[in-house]
């Protein structure tokens, strides 16, 4: 798959279909950063007049995912994606258009150079922030993913 924003969001009405009609959407993809959005609608509103708190989940999951995605597509192995844990905090109402980042720096690098020399499952956090449209932090997601060699 091409890593540009149309096709990781046709990838995601086929696949994370629960997402998609949310209205979460990849708007941009770099080599260490991604960027998800999704708009407070009808849909994914809770009873407090604010988004739900499982469809920000959803797009601060897909914001770190996609460059897990990528870093097996890069490496050229096959390779099991799971996440482990995950943490959130939430400091604000959601409401408007939210849009979740990811910068993982390094550490996706670094798990997968540990996990080709070693071949023994890696872990990593990698997080992922909710940013309303006056730029105040709504939400911040930690998310552990694990990498494992299939065989």
């Amino acid at each position: 798959m091409n890593f540009t924003p149309f096709r990781l969001n046709f990838f995601t009405f086929f696949k994370l279909p629960s997402a998609w009609w949310c209205g979460v959407r990849v708007t941009k993809i770099e080599e260490r950063y991604c960027e998800t959005k999704v708009v407070h609608r009808w849909i994914n509103q809770n009873p407090f007049n604010s988004m739900f708190w499982a469809v920000q989940g959803m797009a601060a999951e897909l914001a770190t995912g996609v460059l897990v995605m990528k870093a097996i597509k890069q490496h050229n192995r096959k390779v099991s994606m799971l996440v482990l844990n995950n943490r959130a905090n939430f400091s604000k109402k959601a409401r408007g258009k939210l849009a979740f980042t990811c910068d993982a720096d390094t550490a996706i690098d670094e798990a997968f150079k540990k996990l080709i020399d070693s071949k023994e499952p890696q872990t990593f956090w990698l997080t992922s922030k909710g940013i309303d449209q006056e730029e105040r932090v709504v939400s911040t997601f930690e998310f552990e993913w694990t990498v494992l060699l299939k065989k």
